[in-house]
């Protein structure tokens, strides 16, 4: 299923436009997507293929206009459930967007929490590289984000 996803999760950021600063959004996926096989022996290997397509379609639902049923008949039910649960909640702020709801439904759901990981290595490694202010949000954030997935 991997190429689908990746494609299906690809497509749908170009045809939105959605961009992950100066870089087509496929960067932020594929980087995603490194943390995933950097960190992939930490789950069993029955669930690599399901994991890495999540990761690849993360976003979808939340930048693309995508629903659930979208993501599912796109991928499958598994991929769908992991992605479903790393969209943010509607608000004005972070803090309404990843509210207890939003993590809830992340821990609630086997191996989002791991997807969601991935992903934030991944925009915390892009902040520092790049020397974005975003580094210092990541930091401040990140001992509650983990007790929110615990």
């Amino acid at each position: 299923m991997k190429q689908e996803a990746k494609w299906y999760a690809i497509t749908q950021h170009r045809s939105t436009n959605h961009r992950y600063n100066e870089h087509p959004y496929e960067f932020h996926l594929q980087m995603v997507v490194d943390e995933f096989h950097r960190f992939k022996h930490l789950i069993p290997e029955s669930q690599w293929g399901i994991v890495e397509d999540a990761c690849w379609c993360h976003d979808v639902i939340e930048d693309c206009r995508q629903t659930y049923n979208d993501v599912k008949n796109a991928t499958n039910e598994e991929v769908a459930e992991i992605v479903y649960a790393l969209t943010n909640e509607k608000g004005k702020n972070r803090k309404e967007r990843a509210n207890d709801k939003y993590y809830q439904g992340i821990r609630d759901t086997e191996f989002a929490g791991f997807a969601k990981v991935c992903d934030r290595i991944a925009n915390y490694k892009h902040s520092i590289q790049t020397g974005s202010k975003m580094a210092e949000m990541y930091e401040k954030e990140m001992d509650n984000f983990f007790l929110q997935l615990d």
